[in-house]
């Protein structure tokens, strides 16, 4: 079992991301922590609204080891309603205020899809990371074609991403909603192109567990990540107390943390970066566990 850790974590090369004017490294895979300030995120045990249960929640990310925190105010689950952009502007400033105040050095990631709400959250919180869940829609944070025609090249009309002064201090996620993996990686080479393009320095892979794909191709794509190190970028994995734990089990999203941290465990072998996880504590230490630092 150790020879097959350490095969599977040579998958980790030593990137750095470029947040603020400093460096983090993702030398050793960072556990990102989820802070939803909404009131319809599926998993009610992370839905956080006062200003006491943001706080709270900030504190335990970074308190458990947590290397980023990540905000959001836009429920993506199924059937979720519909949030303007200026409720979506209210709730972030209001989290945003309070988190910094409790953790003023963090690095925070912004989960939104739209241009004006990554913004305000780079310039008046210093947000490092934008989660773009959208993969660069029309309506994304970053712009672009809502076209599935990815395989047309049209990268000379790409426009600088947000504006100029963020190239060297914003990091990306891009996030692919296609099914099979095959179909993630050619969305990626296309996307990964324009963005480039565009000036964007830093990018992340998120193959998107639960967005746009079945259930086997979800493991499918879980249990062949590793080809994802061809693009030479951080992966992140998203795998959190996902559809495909709990109905795979016959359980509830509050029963599969269980599975959530097996499932981190395989995700951390096939070369993850990043695990995106409801559950800090757990998550840290399957990272300490798969990839420890003799």
């Amino acid at each position: 079992m150790l020879a097959t850790v350490k095969t599977m974590k040579d998958h980790n090369t030593d990137y750095t991301l470029n947040i603020g004017g400093k460096l983090l490294s993702l030398g050793s895979p960072l556990v990102m922590g989820i802070l939803n300030c909404t009131p319809d995120s599926f998993f009610e045990g992370s839905r956080k609204q006062t200003e006491e249960e943001i706080a709270a929640r900030a504190n335990e990310i970074i308190e458990e080891g947590g290397g980023i925190i990540d905000v959001g105010a836009f429920s993506t689950r199924p059937g979720a309603a519909q949030v303007s952009e200026e409720e979506e502007m209210s709730r972030l400033r209001f989290a945003l205020e309070i988190v910094r105040r409790q953790q003023a050095d963090a690095v925070l990631s912004i989960d939104t899809f739209r241009h004006d709400v990554a913004k305000m959250a780079v310039e008046e919180f210093g947000a490092g990371i934008i989660n773009d869940v959208s993969g660069g829609n029309p309506e994304g944070s970053f712009g672009g074609e809502s076209s599935t025609d990815y395989a047309t090249d049209d990268d000379a009309d790409c426009t600088p991403v947000l504006d100029e002064g963020w190239h060297g201090g914003v990091a990306y996620v891009l996030m692919s909603s296609q099914g099979p993996l095959e179909e993630t990686m050619k969305f990626f080479a296309h996307r990964v192109r324009q963005l480039r393009c565009r000036g964007q320095r830093d990018i992340i892979l998120d193959p998107g567990f639960g967005f746009g794909k079945t259930m086997e191709q979800n493991f499918d794509t879980l249990y062949r990540m590793e080809l994802l190190q061809e693009f030479g970028l951080p992966v992140l994995a998203g795998l959190s107390r996902k559809t495909m734990i709990w109905r795979t089990l016959g359980i509830t999203p509050a029963e599969a943390l269980n599975g959530t941290s097996v499932l981190n465990t395989v995700a951390l072998l096939k070369g993850a970066s990043i695990l995106r996880v409801h559950d800090v504590k757990e998550a840290v230490e399957a990272v300490k566990l798969v990839t420890p630092n003799f």
